[in-house]
């Protein structure tokens, strides 16, 4: 047998690991915490009320000329009557939220530009929701530019701070763009100062409908010229017919190469209605033409030559003067 010492083992020392027992014999890992998400804060408003839903992509970086219309009537904050996005361009959910089968985000409801066009009366009944109460519009349907398919927008500019056609000074050239002849009327040497910018077409015409003709903003012709030339409206006791019944049977309003936009000069514009007479009438002074073989004063080319008929007949628009005064007030002289 051999030999056993009685002698002690030698003891190791326990590390902490192995005296924490079986179940503790890896070292402690924590657990690796989750980032915190913090909640994406809500678009806000840039220029309209709820306006954040279209703002959020439509914002300074992608379309800044849509931002401008908080320049214009349309984007007064302080005015309950303001318009919203969809107001103008319909709640536009497929667009907003673009389907997850589609490769192109589909377009607003109501699209005013661009390569889509809608239909006209759908585009003027969404301005018309709100503008169909104003009186300056009363007269739309039926009228010359709704029935020949002008849309609100073939003239009105939204999203700019100055829209062209609401200024004396560039409305003319956008009614230009389709009134050809009257930009050439315009720049002759007698006009109405549209090119000026002391008067706009808006200052006659309706562009938005009338009961007058013409889109006049008033009943008539003659009614509409009546608000700035108050001195020809009359009553006269002697009146020239002509003037009553419509200023344009003398008058272009738009422009003439004559003085006064008269169509003609006198005497032709006259004698395109009265038989030309001598430059003296001799029933006035008692004479009888002489002979047609004597040289006597009768001379047709009197007539033509520099010779205005307004020389005498100067109260062309009518005459208040009494009967009995010679010449004649018949013949509408002073």
């Amino acid at each position: 047998m051999g030999f056993i010492s009685s002698a002690p083992a030698e003891v190791m020392p326990k590390t902490d690991a192995t005296a924490a027992g079986p179940e503790m014999s890896t070292p402690k890992v924590d657990a690796q915490e989750e980032p915190k998400v913090e909640p994406k804060e809500p678009p806000k408003d840039l220029v309209l009320k709820r306006d954040a839903q279209c703002t959020a992509c439509h914002d300074e970086s992608d379309a800044p000329e849509l931002l401008a219309i908080g320049k214009t009537m349309h984007g007064t904050a302080a005015d309950s009557r303001t318009p919203t996005c969809t107001t103008c361009h319909g709640a536009s959910e497929q667009h907003v939220h673009k389907p997850k089968n589609t490769t192109v985000r589909p377009k607003p409801d109501h699209l005013f530009s661009g390569k889509r066009i809608d239909a006209v009366e759908d585009r003027n009944g969404v301005c018309l929701e709100c503008h169909d109460k104003d009186a300056n519009r009363s007269h739309w349907e039926g009228s010359t530019h709704q029935s020949r398919g002008v849309a609100c927008t073939s003239c009105h500019e939204i999203h700019t701070a100055h829209d062209k056609v609401r200024d004396k000074l560039t409305q003319a050239e956008v009614c230009f763009s389709c009134h050809k002849e009257q930009r050439s009327q315009v720049n002759k040497p007698s006009h109405h100062p549209i090119m000026e910018g002391k008067m706009a077409c808006s200052d006659c015409h309706n562009s938005h409908g009338s009961i007058g003709p013409k889109l006049m903003k008033r009943d008539s012709v003659n009614e509409t010229c009546y608000t700035c030339h108050m001195e020809k409206r009359g009553p006269f006791v002697h009146e020239h017919e002509p003037v009553g019944e419509d200023c344009t049977i003398c008058h272009n309003p738009h422009g003439t190469t004559a003085e006064s936009m008269l169509k003609m000069r006198p005497p032709f514009l006259c004698q395109s209605c009265h038989t030309p007479h001598l430059s003296l009438q001799s029933s006035l002074v008692g004479q009888v033409p002489p002979s047609p073989n004597s040289p006597g004063w009768w001379n047709g080319a009197a007539i033509t030559q520099g010779q205005g008929c307004v020389n005498c007949h100067s109260e062309i628009h009518g005459s208040n003067n009494p009967g009995f005064v010679n010449p004649a007030p018949q013949s509408l002289l002073r």
